[in-house]
C-alpha cells in the first residue's frame, strides 16, 4: 500500500519544506515514516488544517513543527509501506533512524530484542498523560509492562459506499440510509442485486500485489463469529467451520464475479472513486479522501457514505484493528538528540486531533469525546468502531509475518488456486511452524 516510485525510494530522504534546512543552533533527528510522497501538493504548507489525507496531514505536521521548534529539525525519511524490510536491514548496519513509525502488531518483535527505548519516563517528564490514551492504544504500545511507543492511530477494516450507485440498485431506504446485510444469504442477494441493476460489482477489493485485504476482512468475519483463533498465543487454529464459512465466503464472492479482481492498492482507491463498484472495503484512512471526492463532480458527488463493517454472522460486531505508533530506536544518542525525539513525539501528541481527521481514530480520550471530532464528517457512522476494533493478542509474535502467510493462503482459496480446506490448513500450519522457531 502507499506504493512510491523506484527513484524515490532509491533516495528515501525528502526534505520537509524550506524549513526544514540544516541549522546549525538545531539537533537533527530523522525520522522514517510512510503514508506517501506529495511534496509537490504540501511540502511547503505549514498550517495543518490546509492539508488532508493522511499524506498531506503528516507532510505538514512534520513542516509546522519544523518551523516551530526553536531545538530540533525532523528530517523525515519515506519509505515504501509498511517499512519493515529497510528498517530491519538499517539496524543490522548500524544506521538506524532516530524515530520510526511502526504498526502497534509489530512492536513486541522489536521490543522484545531490545531494539526500542522504553518511554514511561520520558512521557511523564513530557507532561504526556498516558492516562489519556485510550485503552485500545494504550494496550497496543504496551509490552511487557513498558510503553514502547508513542500511539499515532486506531484504525480498522469498514465499508466504504457509492450511496449513487446504492440508488441505482434499489438499495436505500427511506430515510437515505444504505441497506446492509445482516446475514451471509442476505450479502450474497445484495450484491447479485447490486450487480444485475448496475452491471458492476459490489464490492471493488484490493486482491493484487499484498495480502492486508485477505487477512483483515478473513479475521473480521473470525471476530463476527467468537473465533478465538488465538486463544494460545504460540499456536493458531484455523481448523473450525467458522473459518470454513469465512473463506467459502470469500470464494463464493469472487466466483461470482461479485468483486473487482486483479487490482492493486492504488487502482482500487481509484476505481471505488471512479464508480466502479458499490462498496470499497478497506480502512479508516481513506475517509477524509473521499469526503473531498464527494464534494466534487464526479462518481462520488454527494453519493459518499462510510459504515463500520455490517455485522453478518450473529455472534459479535467485533472488526480487525491496529494502530500506528512512533518508537524510539536503541542506539547511542546525543542527550539533545533523545530530548529532540520526545520533543517531537509531544508535538504529534498535542496535534492527534489534527491527525484524526483522516478518519483514523484518535488515540486520546480526550479526543475521541470530543464535540470537535464529533463533528467530523461520518465520525458518527464509525464510533462503534472505537470499541469494537479488534487486534491480536499482543502476546502474539511475528504478526506481520503471520498476516503475510494467512493472507497468501486466504487469498490463494478466495481466487479458486487451492481448495479451502488445503488453503486453512496449509495456512495454519505454516503460522505455527513460524511460531515455533521464533526468537
Amino acid at each position: 500500500m502507499r506504493k512510491l516510485t523506484t527513484a524515490l525510494l532509491a533516495s528515501l530522504v525528502v526534505t520537509a519544506g524550506a524549513s526544514a534546512a540544516l541549522a546549525a543552533d538545531k539537533t537533527e533527528i530523522s525520522v522514517a515514516r510512510f503514508f506517501g510522497a506529495c511534496e509537490a501538493d504540501y511540502g511547503t504548507v505549514t498550517d495543518v488544517t490546509k492539508a488532508n489525507g493522511e499524506c498531506g496531514i503528516i507532510t505538514a505536521l512534520i513542516n509546522k513543527f519544523n518551523a516551530d521548534s526553536k531545538t530540533t529539525v525532523v528530517k523525515p525519511e519515506i519509505v515504501e509501506w509498511p517499512g519493515y524490510d529497510q528498517l530491519t536491514a538499517r539496524i543490522r548496519s548500524g544506521e538506524p533512524p532516530v524515530i520510526s513509525v511502526m504498526h502497534e502488531a509489530v512492536i513486541s518483535d522489536y521490543s522484545s530484542r531490545g531494539l526500542l527505548e522504553p518511554l514511561d519516563d520520558d512521557f511523564a517528564k513530557a507532561g504526556v498523560d498516558v492516562n489519556d490514551m485510550t485503552d485500545a492504544a494504550r494496550q497496543g504500545v504496551t509490552k511487557d509492562g513498558k510503553i514502547y511507543a508513542m500511539p499515532f492511530d486506531t484504525h480498522t477494516w469498514l465499508w466504504h459506499i457509492n450511496m449513487n450507485l446504492f440508488k441505482q440498485a434499489g438499495l436505500v431506504d427511506s430515510a437515505g440510509k444504505p441497506i446492509l446485510p445482516k446475514s451471509t444469504d442476505e450479502l450474497m442477494k445484495q450484491a447479485q442485486q447490486f450487480k444485475e441493476k448496475t452491471g458492476k460489482p459490489y464490492f471493488i477489493s484490493t486482491l493484487a500485489n499484498e495480502t492486508a485485504f485477505y487477512t483483515r476482512t478473513f479475521d473480521t468475519l473470525l471476530y463476527q463469529q467468537n473465533v478465538d483463533f488465538f486463544a494460545d498465543p504460540n499456536k493458531v487454529n484455523f481448523s473450525s467451520p467458522e473459518a470454513k464459512n469465512a473463506l467459502q465466503l470469500l470464494a463464493d464472492i469472487f466466483s461470482k464475479d461479485l468483486t473487482t479482481k486483479n487490482q492493486d492498492y492504488a487502482a482500487s482507491v481509484s476505481s471505488f472513486a471512479a464508480g466502479e463498484g458499490g462498496v470499497f472495503i478497506c480502512g479508516t484512512w481513506l475517509i477524509d479522501t473521499y469526503d473531498q471526492e464527494a464534494k466534487k463532480s464526479g462518481a462520488l458527488a454527494n453519493g459518499y457514505a462510510v459504515t463500520a463493517f455490517p455485522q453478518i454472522y450473529p455472534g459479535s460486531p467485533r472488526v480487525w484493528a491496529d494502530g500506528h505508533s512512533w518508537v524510539l530506536l536503541k542506539q547511542d544518542l546525543t542527550d539533545a538528540q533523545r530530548a529532540s525525539a520526545i520533543e517531537f513525539m509531544k508535538f504529534l501528541w498535542d496535534n492527534n486531533y489534527e491527525w484524526s481527521r483522516t478518519g483514523h481514530l484518535p488515540i486520546r480520550k480526550s479526543i475521541i469525546n470530543s464535540d470537535q471530532f464529533k463533528n467530523l464528517p461520518h465520525r458518527g457512522d464509525i464510533a462503534s468502531l472505537a470499541v469494537n476494533g479488534t487486534a491480536l493478542p499482543s502476546a502474539v509474535k511475528r504478526q506481520f509475518s503471520i498476516q503475510e502467510i494467512e493472507g497468501e493462503e486466504v487469498g490463494s482459496a478466495m481466487r479458486g488456486d487451492k481448495p479451502v480446506d488445503q488453503a486453512l490448513t496449509d495456512a495454519e500450519s505454516r503460522i505455527n511452524e513460524l511460531l515455533a522457531n521464533a526468537k
